[in-house]
């Protein structure tokens, strides 16, 4: 007797949903490695970085969602965050192909359950005084989100 399986193959996945789906998934890593992440925060210069974290030494992430290909092609802005983190790192989603990206960044390919680094981004220190800008800024803006207020820059 043959047994028939019926394949219903899981319909396409917008832009949208496939970014918030790696965003929630690289959040949930970063928090599991001993970040405190924050999503959407706009940076001094007025670019917004999808999620910046501070690890428990007082390190400072940046980690750019890229959705697909054509997110990356047209998105050039990544060069712009050195100033304002230690490490710069992409995520993107387990079918983004491979040999794209450039390989100076850190990688982290996530889902919406979690993710995995792939490649370590390199460590660029920033200045004490800077640091400690960034960290005051970023404390400032996790405590008004917790208050329920809608904040998105940093505020230095």
């Amino acid at each position: 007797m043959d047994v028939i399986i019926e394949f219903q193959s899981r319909p396409e996945t917008t832009r949208p949903e496939t970014t918030l789906a790696v965003t929630r998934g690289a959040a949930r890593l970063l928090v599991d490695l001993g970040y405190a992440p924050l999503a959407e925060v706009t940076l001094p210069n007025g670019r917004r970085a999808d999620l910046m974290a501070l690890g428990p030494k007082g390190d400072v992430l940046i980690v750019e969602v890229k959705s697909g290909l054509e997110d990356f092609r047209v998105d050039r802005k990544w060069g712009e965050y050195a100033p304002y983190c230690d490490a710069f790192y992409f995520a993107v989603a387990p079918h983004f192909p491979e040999g794209i990206l450039p390989d100076e960044p850190g990688l982290v390919v996530a889902d919406s359950f979690g993710g995995a680094v792939v490649r370590e981004a390199p460590v660029t220190p920033l200045a004490p005084a800077r640091r400690k800008a960034l960290t005051l800024a970023f404390a400032r803006l996790a405590a008004l989100r917790a208050a329920g207020v809608n904040a998105e820059r940093l505020t230095l």
